[in-house]
Formats: C-alpha cells, structure tokens, sequence
C-alpha cells in the first residue's frame, strides 16, 4: 500500500526540493526566447510574474489536495481518485514521458551548453556532458536514497547563492532604460499579442516543479501540516527569485543579445555583468545548479512510476526497491527515455512539448478541488485553500487562454501532446487488462 513507505523527507527537504525543482533550466534559457517573440523587456517581466502568480495559485490548490490524499505518485494518485483510474494512469504516463524525462533531457542540454561555456571551448558535444549527468544522478538516487538526498540539498543551497549573488551583482549593472524597454513596442500591445500567451509555455516549462512534493507526499513526515508550507514557501521564493534575477538580465544586458542568446541567456547576462571571465565562472556555477535540477527530477519522477506499479501487476516491476535505495527499476527507464530524448530533440522542442502538455493537467488537478469538494464535502482536509475559489479560478483561466493560443500557433506541440495522451490511454488499456486476467 502506498501508505506503507518510510517516511524519510522532513520540511526543509519538501521545501528545498521544490525550490530544486523548480529552479532549473527554465530561468536562465527561456528569457531569450521571450525576448525573440515579444521584443519587450516590460512585457517579458509582466510574463514571468504572471507564471509566479499562475503557479502560487496552483500550489494553493495542489497543497489542499495532497494535505487531504497524502500519497506518493502526484497527479496520477490525485486525478485517479478524483476523475477516474484511467486519467490517473494517463497522467502518470505523461509524467513519465513529459513531466520528468523531457526536462531531465532539456536540462540535460543546458548542463553541456554551460558546461562549454565555462570552459570556453565547445569541444565536448553538449550531450555527451549531458548524458554523463543523466547517468550519474541515476546511479546516485538508485543506489543510496539518503545520499542522494543529502546531495540535492546541498545542490539546491549552491543554486539558490547563484541566483543571490548574480541578483545582488547585477544591480549594479542594470540600465533603467533598458529595464524600462525604451525602444521596445508598448507592453500592452506585446502582452495582449499571441505571441504573449504562447510565451507562457516557456514560462510555465520554467515554473514546472512547484508541484514536487506532492510526488513524495508518502514519504514526507507529518504531511497533511508540511506539505502545504513546502509547496507554498518554494513556490513564493522560487517567483520572487525569477522576477529578481529576470530583472538583472534585462536590465544588464542589450535586448539584442538576449534575444540572440538562446538557452545561452544566462551566460551573455553573465559576461555583461561580471566580465568575460565572471561570465565564465557564473556559467560553471549555473552547470552545478543544474546538476541539482536534473538530480530532483532524478528523486521525484520515479515515485509515480512505483505507485502505478502497485497497483498494475503489469507494472509491478516498476515498485521493486533495493535496500536503502529508491525505486530503482523507475529510475533507470524514467533515465532511459530522457536519454532517447536527448540524443533526438532540440532544446526548444523540449521545453515546448513538456511546458504545453504538463500545463493540461495541472490545471485538471487544480479543478479537482471543485469536484472533491462537491463529491466528498466531509473528507478530513488539514488545509483548505486560501482565496478558493478566485485562486483556482484564476490559474484555470490562465492556463486556458494559454491552450487556446497554442493551439492555433503551436500545433505540432499540441498534436505530439495529443499523441503522448492517446498512448497513455493504449497502455492503461494493457495494464487494465492484465489485472482483470
């Protein structure tokens, strides 16, 4: 039974993996991305606080949902128990193919780009250095779960000292003007534009994380009290970070560069802030920050995978733990893919496909809320979600403007989204199947 897990993960460990999470490849890759579709440095800052208020308002919601059903496996416990068995299952799929081995694989690239850019030369492919990690952070969390814990904290403190130290160095490099977007089209005119609302894809990619104690929600201590606090302090520090540190790179940097830079953003603020050879060190501390990332969705994913293996014989292998170790089998084909991925796709594919697809159903668990309490008024439930029902409303009013334009201008994201459902339905078919027999 789910249940039955040792609960390992005490508050500090909840809130930090969110924050590892969270802080990721996201931030220091998808400003230039922003800064070339919309052109405005106002509008790209309105983009990210909007992505912090979209994703404060979800952990509300998600912090009333696991406080209340306080067991591993995230959306697929969550939509399976609200909706139906076979959406869980289908998310939990999708969290497998999309919400960890995509990002694994995304962050995986960013590693070797800034990897090469720390060490000023571009010898080594980004995915070799790319595919070392995705190894290494499998064999550390498959192997020695405590360790592996340890480490991420440890990682998660180094990344959050980068962002403060390039927050507190940038502001003295920042230009008004630039910051302001003196030269840059009205931000009203960029934030209502098309352009805007597929712009937060990336910005949701770049938040995906404020959910990820609810994945280990089995193994955190006390949790219908510490889940709520992990889930709502990470996310508030997380969007007070990114506003900081956007404003730093827009402000530090000409937009030209940035919209130039690619996932390389973060190095060309770098190198405007600090100098050629600050910029280079900055970039190997971003590299380790990401080791964090990648060593969090490493930890977190394989949970799903294991409670879907207890509840699929099909699937059985996947629960199989060695001792004192995590769920070792999820691991390593959670890894498996992410390798797929990051030998066959690019970067912005990447963040496209798992921030458009993973925005579907969060926003079906935050309306889970409203169906729970309807179906279950009387279910024990330690935390209630605060400004219900304007904050749900809310974030499924933002994610719902955002599914709308990016299916218009983004349609083979959506279809290859699409497709990933429709083989999360076949395979929930075969599990089905296999426990009826």
């Amino acid at each position: 039974m789910p249940n039955a897990l040792t609960q390992h993960f005490g508050l500090r460990t909840a809130i930090l993996l969110v924050i590892a999470t969270m802080i990721g490849t996201g931030v220091f890759t998808t400003t230039g991305f922003l800064m070339r579709d919309l052109g405005s440095q106002p509008a790209v800052l309105m983009a990210w606080l909007l992505g912090g208020l979209a994703a404060a308002c979800g952990s509300l919601a998600y912090a009333e949902l696991v406080a209340a059903l306080p067991h591993n496996g995230g959306e697929y416990r969550l939509l399976g128990r609200i909706y139906h068995p076979a959406l869980g299952f289908i998310a939990g799929f999708v969290s497998l193919v999309v919400g960890f081995a995509a990002p694994i694989a995304a962050s995986a690239i960013a590693f070797g780009e800034y990897l090469n850019m720390a060490l000023g030369s571009d010898r080594l492919p980004p995915v070799v250095s790319g595919l070392v990690l995705v190894v290494g952070a499998s064999i550390l969390h498959s192997v020695r779960l405590s360790a592996g814990s340890r480490v991420q904290d440890l990682f998660t403190w180094l990344k959050l000292l980068l962002i403060l130290l390039f927050i507190l160095g940038g502001l003295f490099a920042i230009r008004p003007e630039r910051l302001a977007g003196q030269d840059a089209p009205p931000m009203l005119e960029a934030v209502l534009s098309p352009a805007f609302a597929v712009g937060l894809i990336y910005i949701s990619y770049a938040y995906t994380g404020w959910n990820a104690a609810a994945y280990v929600a089995g193994e955190v201590r006390d949790p219908g009290r510490r889940l709520p606090i992990a889930l709502m302090l990470g996310t508030l520090t997380v969007t007070l970070l990114y506003l900081g540190l956007n404003a730093v790179f827009l402000g530090a940097a000409p937009p030209d560069e940035l919209a130039a830079a690619n996932e390389r953003v973060g190095h060309v603020a770098a190198s405007h802030i600090f100098g050629e050879s600050g910029g280079r060190l900055l970039s190997g501390l971003i590299a380790l920050g990401l080791v964090s990332t990648v060593g969090a969705l490493v930890m977190t994913g394989p949970r799903i995978y294991e409670a879907m293996g207890r509840d699929y014989r099909a699937m059985a292998w996947l629960a199989r733990r060695v001792d004192g170790g995590g769920p070792s089998i999820a691991i390593w084909l959670q890894s498996g893919l992410a390798i797929l991925m990051l030998v066959t796709a690019s970067f912005e594919t990447l963040i496209s496909y798992a921030g458009f697809t993973l925005s579907v159903f969060a926003a079906l668990t935050v309306a889970g809320v409203f169906v729970l309490r309807a179906r279950e008024p009387d279910l024990i439930r330690p935390y209630r979600t605060w400004g219900h029902p304007f904050t749900t409303l809310g974030f499924l009013a933002l994610m719902g403007w955002m599914v709308l334009h990016a299916i218009h201008e983004r349609p083979l994201v959506v279809a290859v989204g699409a497709a990933t459902v429709g083989a999360g339905w076949l395979a929930y078919r075969l599990a089905r199947r296999s426990n009826l027999t």
